[in-house]
C-alpha cells in the first residue's frame, strides 16, 4: 500500500515535472518568483522600518509578475487563472498610478 503510494506520488511529480515540460513553464516559473518577490521586498523594506511599509517596487513586482502570470494563463486557456491575474494587474496598476501621483503633489509641495 505504502509502494504504491510512494509510485504513484511519483508518478505524478514525473509527469507534472518532466514529462509534460514545455518553455512556457519556464516563464511561468519566472512570472510566479516575481510576483513572490512582491513579499519579499515588502518584509524587508517592513522590518527595516519597523513597520508596515509598502515600498513602490512590491507594485512594479506585483505588475510584472501579474502580467507574465497573465500571459501564461491565457497560453494554458485557464478562465479562471485568466479573470484573477487580469483584475490583478488592473489593480495593482491603479495603485501604483495613486502612489506616484501621491509622490509627485508631495514633492511639488
Amino acid at each position: 500500500m505504502l509502494i504504491d503510494l510512494s509510485q504513484a506520488i511519483g508518478s505524478y511529480l514525473h509527469e507534472v515535472f518532466v514529462a509534460k515540460f514545455q518553455w512556457w513553464v519556464l516563464l511561468g516559473y519566472l512570472a510566479q518568483i516575481m510576483f513572490t518577490m512582491r513579499f519579499l521586498v515588502q518584509w524587508i523594506a517592513s522590518e527595516r522600518a519597523g513597520k508596515m511599509v509598502m515600498p513602490i517596487a512590491f507594485w512594479f513586482f506585483s505588475i510584472g509578475g501579474g502580467a507574465l502570470l497573465l500571459a501564461y494563463a491565457l497560453y494554458i486557456r485557464d478562465p479562471v487563472f485568466i479573470l484573477g491575474q487580469a483584475f490583478g494587474v488592473f489593480v495593482y496598476g491603479r495603485n501604483l498610478y495613486f502612489e506616484l501621483r501621491d509622490r509627485s503633489a508631495t514633492a511639488a509641495t
